[in-house]
């Protein structure tokens, strides 16, 4: 795109300024991921979505590489626990102020 080397030592920052882009791609997926873990907090505590999200499927799964869980990425990026997120995203108001100042600090 840009046609800079890699031996320019730019950084990130930099390039995303010059091609006058305001959010980065992680930020944007971490949005969505707690927009969405809202959504699904607000759904009654027997929906088959709620019950995957907050791990209480049982059952064995295939031996692989073990899945980043929904649950491990909720508690990473908001440093609580599921369920004190569950609680908060009952409020969306107050969800929502969490989610901006999360992908906004990002």
């Amino acid at each position: 795109m840009l046609r800079i080397p890699w031996t320019a030592f730019r950084t990130n920052v930099s390039i995303l300024q010059e091609l006058q882009i305001s959010s980065r791609l992680s930020s944007e997926c971490l949005r969505r991921i707690l927009q969405y873990f809202g959504h699904i907090a607000r759904k009654e505590s027997d929906n088959l979505e709620r019950l995957i999200v907050t791990g209480k499927v049982d059952g064995k799964r295939a031996r692989q590489r073990s899945p980043i869980r929904w649950s491990n990425q909720i508690r990473a990026a908001l440093n609580s626990t599921i369920y004190g997120a569950l609680h908060n995203a009952k409020d969306r108001n107050r969800w929502r102020n969490i989610v901006r100042a999360k992908v906004m600090k990002q």
